[in-house]
């Protein structure tokens, strides 16, 4: 019984590794390189999101003339994406809030890729610690997302959120959570001596995002009655399943860089988020 159960709790670590071994060097190199590379891969990564959720809500996408309104409804994420590379945010973020023309289960699946794909774009392309900003976010998120799987395997226990996901256990969010913050230092202390601190914590706060993320996901699939949001990665479902906390972590970080300037995002004080919050961003609506 015990080897039954243990199989079942291991039986997609397989698949989960080799996908991550053809993705992660894909992605580390698109970042670390950036411009055009990096550009690309989050358009591409942000119109395949709204493509997998449009498709859980039943949008047909057969090539014919009465097709037009899916056809635009992917076209939507590229627009947003284009104005934010033409330092257009003001006209993305606008786009994005357009959406509801398509409705509120459309525009809600909108909503979280453009977010999602601006923030990442904004995030790399800080003129200070645009690389490692990044590199911080996803490997918070890789960080809460892999000590929560192995955790919840080792010790199990009562479920996180039964009725939304009943594989999630407390015990994977409690190492989820400290994965997250002790990655978040870790890169820190190397990217920005004497700021592990600041990662320690804005690690933890990236880790409570993407666990949201994560469940709010699993919420939206067990109401449309759908298993993954897709089948394209191994072990892992859809591009919305392996990005769901990601979508969730970085627009919060992005939030978090508007209050510092010169100095990476996880160095802001207090003092710095109370000062954004109640100033404001001027420069983040360039004059067209």
């Amino acid at each position: 019984m015990a080897s039954s159960v243990s199989k079942t709790n291991w039986h997609d670590l397989r698949a989960r590794l080799i996908s991550a071994a053809v993705i992660v060097p894909v992605a580390l190199a698109c970042i670390v390189v950036g411009g055009a590379a990096f550009d690309i891969m989050v358009a591409l990564a942000t119109v395949g999101m709204v493509h997998e959720g449009a498709t859980m809500l039943g949008q047909s996408w057969q090539v014919r003339a009465g097709n037009w309104r899916g056809l635009l409804l992917l076209a939507w994420p590229a627009v947003a994406m284009i104005a934010a590379l033409r330092d257009q945010w003001g006209a993305a973020i606008g786009v994005m809030f357009a959406g509801f023309i398509f409705g509120a289960a459309s525009w809600a699946v909108l909503w979280v890729a453009i977010l999602g794909g601006l923030s990442l774009l904004w995030l790399r392309h800080l003129p200070s610690y645009g690389t490692v900003s990044i590199l911080f976010v996803i490997l918070v998120v890789i960080a809460s997302d892999t000590f929560a799987y192995v955790a919840g395997r080792l010790f199990g226990g009562p479920k996180l959120a039964p009725r939304i996901s009943p594989g999630k256990t407390r015990s994977g969010a409690l190492g989820g959570l400290a994965g997250a913050a002790v990655v978040g230092a870790m890169v820190a202390a190397v990217s920005a001596p004497g700021t592990w601190a600041g990662g320690l914590v804005f690690g933890a706060l990236l880790g409570v995002a993407s666990q949201c993320g994560d469940l709010t996901e699993s919420a939206a699939k067990r109401r449309l009655g759908v298993k993954d949001s897709g089948r394209i990665i191994p072990g892992h479902g859809g591009l919305l399943d392996r990005f769901d906390g990601l979508l969730a972590a970085a627009p919060l970080a992005a939030l978090f860089s508007l209050a510092v300037s010169g100095r990476p995002f996880w160095s802001a004080t207090a003092a710095d988020l109370a000062h954004a919050l109640f100033s404001v961003p001027v420069g983040l609506f360039p004059a067209s």
